[in-house]
């Protein structure tokens, strides 16, 4: 089982900078990626950003050029910093840790959610 730990969210205004940390503990043998979602008041879950495991990145349009993700293999955490934010961020961020390689590694897991929200 693998459990995941976000933290730093919170309240900032427009332009305005925030990051966001995710710590997985827990044992796994499997090869895995992870990744940012955010869920906005009314919305639909949605990508935001992502790392694999060799550190290859992959980043939403709305988030492309502001914000950055980055992992610590050793650690087992991944972080996104969030540059130049807008009311438009304004969201329930989750991490997600996907597990592969093999049938039995198949496994995604979700953070609780971090709150961020951004004022005009």
């Amino acid at each position: 089982q693998v459990q995941l730990a976000e933290s730093g969210g919170g309240s900032v205004e427009t332009g305005g900078s925030l990051r966001l940390s995710c710590a997985a503990s827990g044992y796994t043998t499997c090869t895995y990626d992870m990744s940012w979602y955010r869920q906005g008041p009314g919305k639909e879950r949605e990508f935001v950003a992502g790392i694999d495991i060799v550190g290859r990145t992959d980043y939403a349009e709305s988030a492309e050029g502001r914000f950055t993700i980055s992992r610590d293999t050793a650690k087992k955490m991944v972080s996104l910093q969030m540059n130049s934010l807008n009311p438009e961020d304004t969201a329930t961020y989750y991490c997600k840790y996907h597990t592969y390689g093999t049938r039995l590694c198949e496994r995604t897991y979700w953070g609780q959610g971090t709150q961020v929200t951004v004022s005009s």
